[in-house]
Parts: C-alpha cells; sequence; structure tokens
C-alpha cells in the first residue's frame, strides 16, 4: 500500500500529459494573456552548494513578471461559485473566491501603470491571485516554489548568475539600484536569461510559494519537488532582488523573506491580508503544472488552511 503521509518538504512529481511547449495564456473577460514558458525538469546546485543537491520536475513559468493590468483583472473579479479548474485530465469543482480590498491609497506610488509590474500585493494575495488565475482559465496555477523558481532563473547555468560572475555585464539583464532611477520599470526591457524569462534578476522581487526555512539547505541528498509551508503569515520568501538594491544583492542563490515592517504604514487595524504598504519592490509570476497529488496539498499552495494573523 503507497504510503498517504507525506513531509511538507515535497510533493509528487506531475507528469504532463498535454504539448508541453510555450503558449499564451488568454484570461476571459478581457484582451490580456500571460506568455508561459516550458522549462524541462532537471538536478542543480540549488543555493551556494558545488553539487547537485535539488530535483525539480518540469512546469511552465510566466515570461514576465505579472503586471498591473492583469493583476487588477484580479482585483475586479465578479465574485461566483461553483466553478472549475483542470487538473490533468480531471475538473475539479471549487467555491468562488474573494478579492482584493480597495487599497487607502495608489499602490504603484506613481511609478508606472500599464505594462510595470504589479507591486505591493501581500504573499497571500499574491497565492489568490493564482487561484483566481486558475478558474478564469481552467489550469492549474501558482507561484513557483524557491527550487522552482532558482531553477528557472539560473537557467541551466553552474554559475549563481546564468550572464557569469562580471558584475559589469549586470546592467544588460537587469534593473537595480545604481540604473533604475529610484524606481521599478516596464517589464521585458532588459535581455532575458538563456530560458528566456526576463527580469528574472532585478526590477521586482519576486514571491515565491515556500514559508522561510534557515536550513533548507542542509545536506539531506537530493531533495526533489522541495516546498517548505508554514500557515503563518511570517516569514514568506521572495526571490531575485529589485530596482533598489545593489548588483551583489541580486543572484539566483540569495533569499529574502518577509516580515512586519512591509507593512508597517498600513492604517488597518488588522493590518490588512491583502497589501502591503512597503513593498513596492515586491512582485511576482507564475507557474503552472498539469498534475498535483491532492487537494490538501493546493491548499497549501493557495493559502487555503487556517491562516494565522501574527
Amino acid at each position: 500500500m503507497m504510503p498517504h503521509l507525506f513531509s511538507t518538504f515535497f510533493y509528487l512529481m506531475f507528469f504532463f500529459q498535454l504539448d508541453f511547449s510555450d503558449y499564451t495564456q488568454k484570461i476571459d473577460g478581457s484582451d490580456l494573456s500571460i506568455d508561459m514558458v516550458s522549462i524541462s525538469g532537471g538536478k542543480f546546485d540549488m543555493g551556494e552548494s558545488l553539487r547537485d543537491n535539488t530535483e525539480v520536475s518540469s512546469f511552465w513559468i510566466s515570461k514576465y513578471e505579472i503586471t498591473w493590468e492583469i493583476y487588477n483583472l484580479f482585483m475586479e473579479h465578479e465574485i461566483s461559485n461553483d466553478q472549475k479548474f483542470k487538473v490533468g485530465d480531471e475538473r475539479i469543482s471549487l467555491d468562488g473566491i474573494s478579492k482584493p480590498t480597495t487599497p487607502y491609497t495608489d499602490m504603484t506610488f506613481g511609478m508606472g501603470y500599464e505594462g510595470y509590474p504589479a507591486v505591493n500585493m501581500t504573499h497571500y494575495s499574491a497565492t489568490k491571485f493564482c487561484q483566481w488565475l486558475s478558474i478564469n482559465t481552467g489550469y492549474y496555477y501558482r507561484l513557483p516554489t524557491e527550487a522552482e523558481w532558482e531553477y528557472a532563473s539560473r537557467a541551466g547555468s553552474r554559475k549563481d548568475n546564468w550572464f557569469g560572475d562580471e558584475v559589469s555585464v549586470i546592467d544588460d539583464y537587469a534593473w537595480y539600484k545604481e540604473n533604475s532611477g529610484g524606481k521599478y520599470q516596464k517589464v521585458g526591457q532588459k535581455k532575458p536569461n538563456s530560458w528566456g524569462l526576463y527580469d528574472m534578476l532585478g526590477n521586482v522581487s519576486e514571491w515565491v510559494a515556500d514559508s522561510y526555512e534557515e536550513r533548507i539547505f542542509k545536506p539531506r541528498g537530493i531533495r526533489k519537488n522541495p516546498f517548505v509551508y508554514d500557515e503563518s503569515k511570517y516569514p514568506k520568501v521572495y526571490r531575485g532582488g529589485s530596482w533598489k538594491d545593489k548588483p551583489e544583492n541580486l543572484s539566483s542563490s540569495k533569499r529574502y523573506f518577509s516580515d512586519k515592517s512591509l507593512q508597517k504604514r498600513d492604517p488597518q487595524i488588522p493590518k490588512s491580508l491583502w497589501w502591503n504598504t512597503d513593498a513596492p519592490f515586491i512582485g511576482f509570476r507564475v507557474v503552472r503544472v498539469d498534475e498535483i497529488s491532492k487537494s490538501s496539498l493546493r491548499k497549501k499552495f493557495w493559502n487555503n488552511l487556517n491562516f494565522i494573523i501574527n
């Protein structure tokens, strides 16, 4: 009999039954879409290890960071019930979800809207966007795990950054403190990495699915599809560095994690589930997978369990 209890560090490998190629995901009710890039799975040296220590299965990831126009569709969606999305060949019913509260101020902070990355959403809000996108499109979307994000960022390179160790060439690939003009920039203006992904470093940091665990890289052999989940609001991981960081803080392996300082100017009591008043440097991108083991894991990726506010 196969075991049915699994550590939160692992989830079952998924098998693609559809054509595994790049595609464009149309969003119903709009003329907007998300370009998705297919990433073949493999082993890689996650973190600063000098050996292959992590294995990920294949997935799709968005070519660009999610922009304000697309995120705004989520903020304005109609709440309804009994909707379905697809996992492999299975259609799964799902109740409608709530939408973000109206922010008390302009969350772009005047840095730009059309074509610019959405920012200032909480980790919870980013996961709910993924749930909404799944309902809207009929396919399973979520945030990338730390492992998926780093694997995609490295793009097959064994170096910490795909363009090598020369800091002088980072201008070609990333927006950071010295070249950003003190704000985020439109997505896709710099060169992509060798797998065709834009702004993986710089511009805005990106939420990933995982809760932060300090000793995640402690040797345990090859880790397959690791995922760390904790119900607490903090700390959650974000990756990549942003427009306000120095070049040395933009790397595929560097880890950042959230805390209460991201909401220090939030006037609401309790603090908003949806908005971070002090995170104009954090956005996200999405991944799609075509098989997931069970609903309890989907709930973890979408923060559908008891959410602890602290």
